[in-house]
């Protein structure tokens, strides 16, 4: 005896084929909603609001709708539930995720995971990266950056408190800024402004700056007066200061120790 949901269902999509039938896709959309439902069920456990999965499996539901060959002679949820699943599966893998990882590594973590998933329920326990590599047929690495992957998918905010007994976040945990970094670009700009000074020059600046002295001090190691090494400071670094890259010039100097450039008798 004729199966009567298959005659149904050829009868519907011959309608459905018909330019002068009235059958349009709305009603087979309808007819074949709840296997829709039930395939975006399957992800109920991501982020995703299951509305949003619910939209995506319908998408799928009509592209199987729109390909389908009711005279090959299988069921039409046969050949829609691997379009549909394909379909939800494409949307995990281009659009949820909040971090930008190459396609690869995407194909990699969601395999992966799916895979951790069916043999967590076979043994009823969690997989070892050891596990995963045999059923995946690759080696262990490849399992762990496939995990490690997957954490790109949902990362966790670093505004997140380390726990609820401490105000402190994430992202205090890990480092602050360094003004090293900052110091040793300024002291290379000045070593390079310096380059443009005479010996005598740097001299006198190494004296003022590194050594602190007052500039009678100076005048005595370089045998010159207190009023020519006032000179010789003030146009040297007016000199310097012209020359100097605009992102520099308000601190450039300091670099050498931050110190007014006012006479010291």
């Amino acid at each position: 005896m004729p199966d009567p949901d298959l005659f149904l269902e050829r009868r519907l999509f011959a309608r459905y084929a018909d330019p002068g039938d009235p059958v349009d896709a709305e009603v087979l959309i309808r007819r074949y909603l709840p296997l829709a439902r039930s395939l975006a069920a399957r992800f109920r456990s991501s982020s995703e609001p299951f509305d949003d999965l619910l939209q995506v499996a319908v998408l799928g539901l009509l592209k199987a709708i729109r390909r389908f060959d009711p005279h090959r002679g299988i069921m039409f949820s046969s050949y829609a539930t691997p379009t549909i699943m394909g379909e939800l599966r494409r949307h995990f893998r281009d659009t949820t995720w909040l971090i930008h990882v190459p396609r690869d590594l995407k194909v990699l973590g969601l395999r992966v995971d799916r895979s951790a998933s069916e043999l967590a329920l076979e043994t009823g326990r969690r997989p070892t990266a050891e596990a995963l590599a045999r059923r995946l047929d690759c080696d262990r690495r490849t399992v762990l950056e496939g995990r490690l992957v997957m954490r790109a998918h949902n990362p966790v905010s670093l505004e997140v408190p380390r726990s609820d007994a401490e105000s402190d976040s994430l992202g205090d945990t890990i480092g602050t800024d360094d003004a090293g970094f900052g110091r040793a670009l300024e002291r290379g700009t000045v070593e390079a402004m310096l380059r443009r000074a005479t010996p005598r020059e740097r001299e006198i600046l190494r004296l003022r700056f590194e050594e602190d002295l007052t500039q009678r001090e100076i005048g005595r190691r370089v045998g010159l007066s207190q009023m020519h090494v006032s000179r010789i400071l003030q146009d040297v670094l007016a000199r310097l200061r012209r020359t100097a890259p605009a992102e520099c010039r308000p601190g450039a100097l300091a670099a050498g120790g931050r110190r007014s450039t006012a006479p010291r008798r």
